[in-house]
């Protein structure tokens, strides 16, 4: 078995991360997302409020998802 070495193929770039401004919220603002599952925005929110100490509830809202900042 022989395994081809590659040279000058570029490194992909790094997945986009944070795309979404929970750092930036205050109590009672909300962001609008679309395309995005409510159970994949429940898990962000989580997520992000492990991190940062804050609270945020999704709701589906037409095609998308919007979410609050709650405490």
């Amino acid at each position: 078995m022989s395994i081809a070495i590659d040279k000058d193929i570029p490194i992909p770039a790094e997945k986009k991360r944070n795309i979404y401004p929970y750092k930036q919220m205050d109590v009672g603002e909300s962001f609008f997302t679309e395309g995005v599952r409510v159970q994949i925005m429940c898990n962000l929110n989580y997520r992000a409020g492990k991190a940062t100490g804050k609270k945020f509830i999704a709701r589906r809202e037409g095609n998308g998802v919007r979410v609050w900042r709650t405490a």
